[in-house]
């Protein structure tokens, strides 16, 4: 299948003004055939290329054990992109696809079949690369340290003639804290820390580098941004969709090592870090790495599992999740976590976060909700506002892009009497918006050499670090699951949770 011809003489869109294009360099993708190359990174590669950010002599190198040829490859990922133009659930959704920009990206494809572990084979796809090198393990989470240890032993990663190689790592980046130990051990042995890009796709969304925008470039903000005005923090993520057809994936990996530890806890570091002296790459994660070494290791009594069961999620039917392939009847993994983090260090001592995340819910929204303390009722008592509603700063993920704020206002009327009002900031309501799929920025970066937006080793092993006594608690057994109906907000402990704290939940179908 193909797009309309495009002019066979066009030249390479041109970058904004004042952004360079990204340098020469062969992008390598183990797992060419794999739904991340398809429906994430070509959609990437294609908006880059729309943008003038990739250099003429750019090229794409798709590896993979399945037997295909260039064309085959790319007829397959032709049909892919054409298909995103009638799914208004992709990730990327265009009304059309630019023919031209899609040659353009075309015209660089190359496709080698080979298998991850046959040195001969790695070594041949070395004489394919010249000059600069990306490495992207869009493979499952097993071949991570094998691949770069091949690579190594084949001479691919060698940095030489003022050439960079640089390897960038999907999640799940290790199952606990001694996998995750491990799997860097692996790859330090082969790489410089400096080569390698761990990547987190949230950390590409324009909302969630927006924090850093809101907090450190708003006067506004960040000299109340301490426990002396916060009373505490939430941080969501939830999702309508179960696991579908991910059963096989998830059954053995639960919504705590899928969320918690990646997504979760780079919320928690844009939201929660010390402002960095500058946004360099090693300034931002160490600002990163200290907050995560200042979390206290995580109580099981401060965490609360569930499992969906069947129920309804937007007026259709959803099954149980044990009833889903690749699940067990019994099984005891869980789809909904909460958790209650600590902090010991002196802007948030005393102040805690709160992180849920789960499956079939009746909700889908990602958001920060940072709620202030009330004001002092004195000089309210005589009026007919018997309680100051607290003010909060919500921070829209998705679906909603933004911010919305939440204050106290007079009631029109002759008497003192205070409403809580909210005021919005909407992303499409001031920008230009265009397709895309969060993975853009991150490739543009990677090309870059800017690793500000990427996890270094220390950062994945502290967030590991807290959370690892709620995984060795959990470990084998179902203690404390507790089963909630697909629909529902999560499983009722997730709410005694915050009401023994005398607090609750920001509702998900709020702002």
């Amino acid at each position: 299948m193909s797009l309309p011809d495009a002019n066979p003489a066009s030249p390479t869109p041109r970058a904004p003004a004042g952004v360079r294009p990204a340098p020469a360099c062969t992008l390598v993708i183990f797992g060419a055939h794999g739904d991340l190359t398809k429906r994430l990174l070509m959609p990437a590669l294609y908006n880059l290329a729309g943008s003038g950010l990739l250099d003429p002599a750019f090229r794409i190198i798709g590896v993979d054990h399945v037997a295909s040829t260039t064309a085959q490859w790319r007829d397959g990922l032709t049909e892919m992109m054409q298909s995103f133009t009638h799914d208004p659930n992709a990730e990327f959704h265009a009304p059309s696809i630019n023919a031209t920009q899609w040659k353009w990206v075309c015209d660089r494809l190359d496709y080698v079949q080979a298998d991850f572990g046959d040195l001969a084979q790695i070594r041949a796809l070395g004489e394919k690369i010249d000059g600069n090198a990306i490495f992207y393990l869009a493979v499952s989470s097993r071949f991570f340290a094998p691949v770069i240890e091949m690579l190594g032993r084949a001479g691919l990663v060698a940095e030489t003639g003022g050439h960079f190689r640089r390897v960038v790592v999907e999640k799940p980046f290790g199952a606990d804290l001694r996998s995750a130990r491990e799997l860097n051990r692996r790859i330090l042995a082969v790489l410089q820390e400096s080569q390698v890009y761990r990547i987190d796709h949230f950390l590409g969304k324009e909302t969630v580098q927006n924090i850093l925008a809101m907090r450190f470039g708003n006067l506004l903000f960040e000299p109340l941004w301490r426990n002396e005005f916060i009373d505490h923090v939430q941080i969501t993520a939830a999702e309508t969709i179960g696991v579908e057809q991910r059963g096989a994936f998830y059954e053995p990996t639960g919504a705590l090592r899928d969320m918690i530890p990646n997504h979760l806890f780079q919320l928690f570091g844009m939201v929660a870090m010390e402002p960095p002296n500058s946004f360099s790459a090693d300034t931002v994660r160490t600002s990163k790495e200290q907050l995560f070494e200042a979390v206290r290791p995580i109580s099981p009594t401060d965490a609360v599992r569930g499992q969906y069961a069947a129920g309804t999620v937007e007026g259709k039917p959803v099954i149980a999740y044990r009833d889903s392939p690749g699940v067990a009847a019994d099984s005891t993994t869980e789809t909904y976590v909460a958790l209650k983090l600590h902090v010991d260090n002196w802007r948030w001592a005393g102040v805690p976060f709160y992180l849920r995340t789960g499956k079939s819910l009746g909700g889908r929204r990602t958001e920060v909700v940072v709620q202030f303390k009330k004001p002092p009722m004195m000089m309210f008592r005589d009026t007919e506002t018997h309680e100051l509603p607290p003010n909060r700063i919500i921070l829209n993920i998705q679906p909603a892009q933004g911010l919305t704020m939440e204050m106290g206002a007079k009631r029109p009327g002759p008497r003192m009497d205070l409403a809580d009002v909210q005021v919005r900031f909407r992303y499409e309501d001031v920008f230009a918006q265009s397709p895309n799929v969060g993975y853009e920025t991150l490739l543009y970066d990677c090309l870059m050499g800017d690793a500000t937006l990427f996890q270094r080793a220390d950062n994945i092993e502290a967030a590991w670090r807290a959370v690892d006594p709620v995984l060795q608690a959990w470990a084998g057994n179902g203690t404390g699951l507790e089963i909630y109906p697909a629909g529902a907000t999560g499983p009722k402990g997730a709410d005694k949770l915050l009401e023994r704290d005398g607090r609750e939940w920001y509702p998900l179908d709020g702002a």
